[in-house]
């Protein structure tokens, strides 16, 4: 199956015998690497608690709920803003971001919600990313929105770590304008290399060098300590830093890197899976 898909999406054959791309490796990785902490992570409500565990429960966005059902959710006690989601959703699929409760329904609400709770839970993701078999039952999740109105354009910090050192900061930005994606280095040197989106380029200007950046990288470092790769997500609201998830697999390892050349150099830094 991966070898048919990353034929697929980056028009390539998959090497698992030699690897040499990040995005190849990736592929072994989902195969052959098993942690299961991993497991907790993917799950939005279950990574809290391990957010915790590594004595970083500050960073976590206040939470307002955790709901196994639709009818729990007391909606008049919601505050005005909030974020709701599942705690499998992927890909910013199955959020709602509410900025104002009062344009926003209850009935409307519930059936969103009750939408995504009676949607097929996969046993075993498309793209095989084993780090999402962990089959905890679905739950909904209400969070603080975090941003107020700018929530859609909030810069998105994700670090690209290697055996627990950060290496790259992948900065997501202008997502309801004109989303750009740049990368930097851990002394926020910006990179010659974009992506893993070919379609998304970068910005104009180099990003003004955020004032918490020191902080973040050592959050990134802590969290991603116990493996060969992880991609560490974050956000820097109001002087506050906020965690936002752990990636084990981005775009299911079938991005693209612009100079392509990047996908090796990235690759070289990728070990611990074989």
């Amino acid at each position: 199956m991966l070898r048919i898909q990353y034929w697929l999406q980056t028009g390539r054959k998959l090497d698992l015998k030699h690897p040499k791309r990040f995005t190849e490796k990736l592929q072994l990785y989902k195969i052959k690497y098993r942690n299961l902490d991993m497991l907790r992570c993917t799950d939005k409500y279950e990574v809290r608690n391990y957010i915790k565990e590594k004595g970083m429960g500050e960073y976590l966005i206040p939470l307002i709920g955790i709901f196994d059902t639709v009818k729990e959710i007391d909606f008049n006690a919601l505050p005005r803003q909030f974020v709701a989601k599942t705690t499998d959703g992927g890909g910013g699929n199955q959020i709602l971001i509410c900025k104002d409760k009062s344009k926003l329904w209850e009935a409307d609400f519930c059936e969103l919600l009750n939408r995504w709770m009676s949607m097929p839970q996969k046993s075993k993701p498309s793209g095989r990313e084993w780090a999402y078999e962990n089959h905890y039952p679905r739950r909904i999740l209400i969070e603080q929105l975090i941003g107020g109105e700018e929530i859609a354009d909030l810069p998105d910090y994700k670090f690209y770590c290697f055996d627990g050192k950060p290496h790259y900061c992948q900065l997501i930005q202008n997502r309801s304008i004109e989303e750009t994606i740049d990368f930097y280095d851990m002394q926020w040197n910006h990179m010659p290399f974009y992506g893993l989106n070919p379609a998304v380029k970068p910005a104009v200007n180099p990003a003004v060098k955020p004032r918490q950046f020191e902080e973040m990288k050592q959050i990134a470092e802590k969290l991603s300590k116990d493996y060969p790769f992880v991609r560490v997500d974050l956000y820097s609201v109001n002087q506050s830093i906020f965690f936002g998830e752990l990636t084990f697999y981005p775009a299911s390892g079938y991005g693209h890197f612009t100079p392509d050349e990047w996908d090796f150099h990235l690759g070289e830094l990728l070990h611990g899976i074989f």
